[in-house]
């Protein structure tokens, strides 16, 4: 079994717990992954839903679709937590969709510029996080270096290597990290 970040033995360990509940054997690691993220899970859903009962219901449903869904789950894909967090912001999104979850004084969202929200944050982070992880050494090197704001010219003195080779690298680095984000249904707009 491949898994994104694979030496995380926590992802490990999660990935296991949900190929169980794939097969059946549900009890014991529904609730071993319910005490890791009931609390993480219900914090993003106050935070997206803003009212303590519909985050209470989304946490539920989040475990329930976990349930359901534990074959469709891929670990070489994200993380268990980047997995019910995407689930989470489904389930947020149709909580917000029900009539008897809206407020009776709605605001017009026509005239607010969008913004993320801390569940899309930290989805976006977690999805970000895995796709890195899932990239070569070497171009992750290169992706990291150039974060730290360093030249191509800068980073190919620092490793002792062409400036061709890093220009290649940091090509092939963003068409990964890019297919990967796509695999994920990463979507940077938002």
């Amino acid at each position: 079994m491949s898994v994104a970040g694979a030496d995380d033995p926590l992802a490990v360990t999660d990935a296991g717990l949900v190929a169980r509940i794939a097969v059946g054997d549900v009890d014991a690691p529904m609730a071993e992954l319910f005490r890791r993220y009931e609390t993480w899970l219900y914090r993003c859903g106050l935070q997206a839903l803003g009212d303590t009962g519909l985050a209470q219901d989304m946490v539920q449903e989040c475990f329930v679709r976990l349930w359901r869904n534990a074959g469709q789950f891929d670990p070489a894909r994200g993380s268990v937590g980047t997995y019910l967090l995407v689930i989470g912001r489904s389930v947020a999104a149709d909580i917000r969709k029900r009539p008897s979850s809206r407020p009776l004084g709605q605001l017009d969202e026509g005239h607010l510029p969008p913004q993320l929200d801390s569940v899309d944050q930290v989805l976006s982070g977690l999805m970000v996080r895995d796709a890195l992880d899932s990239l070569s050494p070497a171009h992750r090197q290169v992706l990291a270096l150039g974060v730290e704001g360093l030249t191509q010219s800068q980073i190919a003195a620092r490793l002792e290597v062409p400036l061709g080779t890093v220009k290649t690298r940091a090509f092939h680095a963003m068409r990964a990290l890019r297919a990967a984000l796509a695999r994920q249904g990463f979507d940077p707009a938002g």
